[in-house]
This record gives C-alpha cells, structure tokens and sequence, in this order.
C-alpha cells in the first residue's frame, strides 16, 4: 500500500539510492571511455553530463520533497561542492515546491497548537503564500482583526526527516566509499545541524525577536512581529506585511524607489548583524526580502539563523593580524582557530594553498593609495579569495579542509546578498558600505585598534631579530666592536648585515607609526596624530643616518 507513498521509507530509500547510483555510474562509465578516447573527447561531454545528472536529482528530489529539498537548496546555493552546470537545474528548487493538502494544515494546528482553524482565526486562506521542504505559509486574520502569516510546518515532518537524515547519511557512506573520499561523516554532521535548528520553530521565533531588537536603529528595514499566543515549535505566527519581492526590480522602479540605496539599506543592516551583534539571518535569497511601497525593506523567514561564532569572530582578526606580516604559521593558526583545517598532512598542504591565495589577494589584488582606508579598491566578484571560496567547499568534501557549518551559513549568506547587491545596482561596490563596520570588527575602538597595531609591531621587530643564533651573536659583538676577524671581506659582510637589519627595523617602525598617526587623525586625536608625525621623522632621521652608514667603506 505504501508503495508508491513519495513519503514512505521504503520508497524513499529505492528513489534515492537509484538516484545516487545512477549519477555515480554515469560519471565512471565517462571516466572509463576518457582512458580511451582522450582529454579533449571527455572535455566536449562532461558539462553536457553534469547538466544532465543535475536534472535527474532535481527531479528526484522534487519527487521526494522532505529535507531532500532543503538538500538540493543547500547545493544550488553552495556550487561549489558540485560542478557549477549544477546550479540552474537545482535553482528551480527554491520556487517550484508544491504544497501540501490544506487537511495536513488542519492536522498540525490542531495538534499543536490545541484547537481549530474557525476557533483560533476570524479568516485563514486554505491557498498557500509559499510551500517549502519542511513546511508552508498562509495568509489568516486574528480575531482581533490583525493581518497574520501563518508557518505550519507538514504534519509528518518528524517521521520524513528521521527517514531522510538515515538516507542522506548512507549516501554520504556510499560517496565516500566508492570515490575514496574522506571527511564525509563530518560534513553529514553539518547539514544535520542546520537542519535540526530548522526546524525548531520556537528557536526560530526567539531569533527573529532577538534581530529585531537589535536593528531596531537601523533606518528603513524592519522584521515582522511573533505572535506567541498562537506560535509552537511548529507552528509559527507572525504580522502579515504587503510587499514585493526584492527580485521584482520592475515594480521597484514604478514606485520610484531607489536600487543603490536599497542594496545599501540591506548592506548595514547585515552589517550590524555581522560585526556588532554577531547574530545574523543567513537565507536572504529574494523569497525572503520584501520592498515596501514606501521603500522599507522586510526581512522574512528566519529559519537559517546563525551566531557569528567565537572561533571565527577570534579568527579573522588573526588571519589578517598573520597575513599583514606575512607568517604562514600563524595564518596556519588562525585557520585552525576557525576550524578549516584538519589535523592530517593532507590538510596542511591545502593551509598553504589557502595562505597563498590570501597572500596573493592581499599583494596583487588589493588596491591601496597611501593608507587611507577609502581608497581600498576590490573587485568582490572576480579576486583568489571569492575563487578560494569557490574551492574550499569541494576541498572540505576531499576531507583535507573542514567545512564547520558556521562558514557554510556565512559563505551562503554572502554568496546571496553579494548576488542580491549586483542584481540591484551592478556599479555599486558593497565594500563602500562594509568598510566602517569591518574596521571596527577587526581593530575596534582606539584602545584596541592601538592593541591591534602595537601587536604587529612587536611581533614583526620579533621576527625581524629572530636570526639563527650564532648570527645573532656576532651581530652583538659587531656592535660592541668586540668582533676579530681578520679577512677584510668577512668584517665588511658582518658589518653590512647589521645596517641592513638596523634599516629594516627602523622601516617597520616607521610604517607602524604612520599607520598609528592615521588612525589618530581619522579618530579626531589631533596630539596624538601630530605626535605620531614627529615620532615619523625622527625615524626619517635614523633610517637616513644608517643608510649613509650603510654606504661607507
């Protein structure tokens, strides 16, 4: 009887597994003909191949619907753990999910929430607002007249999403067996992570009057209002608000409204999420946006919500602390901080891919006239570190790098309001916007802006000295001309590695204390910035004297 139930185990099992081996043997059997036939044979199929497999799993999962939807969202968010000719097939996941009878919706509110539809509302709309994988919305009117929107999650979610994690998991199993793939039981662990705060409509009740609270001074953006009275764990009532989606850009044009400043609007709100609260709504794909004829933004769907958490709040500051000087092992260090990186020699050799990449971004590809921080110039869409992202995602799958799922909330959360900012206005460059909030993460108020820097300086003098000790010694001995060497060569060798060391320590200071007088004077700390300037030339001084102390014989 249970046959050919979409939501019955045994169906479930057959239609996935059948799925997973399907796309696994088309791949070998291409990879087999490419021993034969040759690179470039194998070269003109394999897109055709990954578009092909990509529409046989949406199709599946549109047929299992359950968590496999969120799965298959997850994956046409993050391309980068499949190839990228995955991601328009898997796009239509995010609007197409059909939803359930409105008999399941009766069930669920009546179980949860102890009483009818008639008796708990004055209206409610048996048309679903929007269906997705783990519940659907619907437009209903309180007795006293307020205009609601009600989350109701699908009657047999429990039972759906203890079969399906079962699935998932075999296949993680059968993935990494038969293509030697480690680290796929700690990637599993991950999606089952965010799956189970999904759905937990009470936590995410609590999230979004927490958020609320906190962009409360944000200007032009506002989230709805939680209903507790008539909200569960699943079920979840919250203010109606009329609206577009941000994705109609030919509505927001009627109105009049503004693009840049709209994207600009949605930039500081995450701003202030991201950086000062540390509490951030990770899903702001268009479905989730509303525009306001007036221009306010909405923020919806606050099911995907993440805590920027300690270790990577602790370890981007480090990261950019190791990259401005240059020490692999302390970017190594951060980014185990961070929890990237496995401890295995797989997974320091892809660290020092990743601290190349950074290096490379930082040298090359970043612009700086002088040291004012508005003169940054990034392309955000086209540098090694948003093709590093790109990367990382399939580099976690092969096990030599961890993917925690804090970063896979904030690469998906970047990933789509980047998206989000380019589709409203391609000329705006969001660092404009992040820049302020990203300094004042990374250095904070004076006094630790003054940490931050003074923390630099120590450590690269402490670098600089750190010579091999038996030069060091006889740096010492130069110095106090103690040293007694009889070939001339050898004397004038010694003498000129100390000058050069001298010179060196007197450029890093010297940096050092422009950048400290910058930062002064961008604070309105006028005697502290003049200060600076005299501490700068008389550095000017120093370094002069030991270079013309360097260029005697």
């Amino acid at each position: 009887m249970s046959v050919n139930n979409p939501y019955s185990r045994s169906f479930r099992l057959r239609k996935a597994y059948w799925t997973a081996i399907v796309v696994i043997l088309s791949y070998t059997r291409l990879a087999f003909w490419k021993k034969i036939l040759g690179q470039k044979w194998y070269n003109k199929r394999i897109v055709a191949l990954h578009v092909h497999n990509a529409e046989r799993v949406r199709d599946a999962i549109l047929e299992l619907k359950g968590l496999f939807i969120k799965l298959g969202q997850m994956l046409s968010i993050l391309t980068n753990f499949l190839p990228e000719a995955f991601q328009k097939p898997l796009e239509a996941l995010q609007d197409q999910i059909p939803p359930r009878p409105i008999e399941s919706v009766r069930e669920r509110i009546l179980r949860d929430l102890g009483k009818s539809i008639e008796d708990l509302f004055a209206h409610f709309d048996e048309n679903a607002l929007a269906a997705a994988s783990i519940g659907q919305a619907h437009r209903a009117r309180l007795h006293d007249g307020t205009e609601v929107v009600v989350k109701v999650q699908h009657a047999d979610i429990e039972q759906v999403t203890k079969t399906d994690l079962e699935i998932i998991l075999r296949l993680t199993k059968l993935s990494a067996w038969f293509y030697d793939i480690k680290g796929m039981d700690y990637l599993y662990t991950q999606i089952r992570k965010m799956i189970e705060e999904e759905l937990d409509y009470l936590r995410e009740a609590d999230s979004m009057e927490q958020i609320r609270a906190n962009i409360a001074e944000e200007v032009g953006i506002t989230i709805p209002s939680v209903h507790r009275a008539f909200s569960t764990s699943k079920v979840l009532t919250t203010t109606w608000h009329e609206g577009v989606k941000i994705s109609n850009l030919h509505q927001i044009d009627a109105w009049h409204i503004d693009r840049r400043h709209l994207a600009e609007v949605i930039l500081k709100a995450y701003c202030r999420m991201l950086f000062k609260d540390g509490l951030y709504h990770a899903d702001p794909h268009p479905g989730n946006i509303l525009v306001q004829k007036d221009g306010t933004v909405v923020l919806l769907d606050f099911g995907a919500v993440a805590p920027l958490s300690k270790s990577l709040r602790e370890g981007i500051p480090q990261l950019i602390e190791a990259a401005v000087r240059n020490d692999t092992n302390a970017m190594i260090a951060a980014l185990h901080t961070m929890g990237f990186i496995a401890n295995n020699k797989e997974a320091e050799k892809m660290a020092e891919k990743m601290v190349n990449a950074f290096r490379n971004f930082l040298q090359n590809e970043v612009k700086l006239d002088g040291l004012n921080f508005k003169d940054i110039e990034v392309d955000p869409f086209n540098n090694s570190l948003f093709s590093l992202i790109q990367e990382i995602g399939l580099s976690g799958v092969a096990g030599t790098v961890q993917v925690p799922k804090d970063y896979v909330l904030l690469n998906r959360m970047l990933t789509l309001l980047l998206g989000l900012c380019h589709s409203l206005d391609p000329k705006l460059n969001p660092l404009d916007v992040v820049r302020p909030y990203a300094q004042q993460f990374l250095m904070g108020e004076k006094e630790g802006m003054m940490t931050f820097v003074k923390g630099i300086m120590r450590r690269s003098v402490a670098t600089t000295l750190g010579l091999p000790d038996e030069l060091h010694q006889v740096l010492l001995k130069a110095k106090k001309g103690e040293l007694d060497i009889n070939n001339p060569d050898v004397k004038e060798g010694a003498r000129l590695i100390y000058v050069v060391v001298q010179q060196l320590i007197f450029t890093l200071l010297l940096i050092t204390t422009a950048v400290l007088g910058y930062f002064f004077y961008e604070k309105g700390d006028v005697y502290f910035a003049k200060a600076a300037c005299w501490v700068v030339g008389f550095l000017v001084v120093l370094l002069i004297r030991s270079m013309r102390r360097g260029g005697k014989s």
